[in-house]
């Protein structure tokens, strides 16, 4: 099965690193971690709330650009640097997410890319 890369040089920031923003094979896209890094200046926006909007954000961005969007999720994974701000993540994941939500996992970790609070990826089937 081939693997093409999308990228979303409008809406989210681009790969900081050697690899890909998402990469899609089949009906399946998978969107790598998505950290809240504004866009347009590549810097990390302010606070956890901010944060998280800005990666769902980014996060639909990417989504958008391979021919879906966050409905079409069907697992993420979320790395927070503290499990204390996990009431407040579902609160404003319940903004962006619509039910059947996705399969999903969270996990507590020591540190993110860029000192961020919050990173998600997820995988996406396209539609149709």
């Amino acid at each position: 099965m081939s693997k093409k890369a999308i990228s979303a040089p409008t809406g989210a920031p681009a790969a900081i690193g050697p690899y890909s923003v998402a990469i899609a094979s089949g009906d399946l896209v998978f969107v790598s971690g998505q950290i809240p890094l504004d866009p347009k200046t590549m810097q990390l926006v302010e606070g956890f709330d901010a944060q998280v909007r800005r990666v769902f954000d980014n996060l639909a961005a990417v989504c958008k650009a391979a021919g879906g969007s966050l409905a079409d999720l069907i697992k993420i994974t979320v790395y927070v640097t503290d499990l204390a701000d996990f009431p407040k993540l579902n609160e404003i994941a319940a903004e962006y997410l619509d039910e059947p939500y996705p399969a999903r996992a969270t996990i507590a970790v020591a540190g993110l890319p860029k000192d961020a609070l919050v990173e998600i990826e997820g995988i996406m089937r396209k539609p149709g």
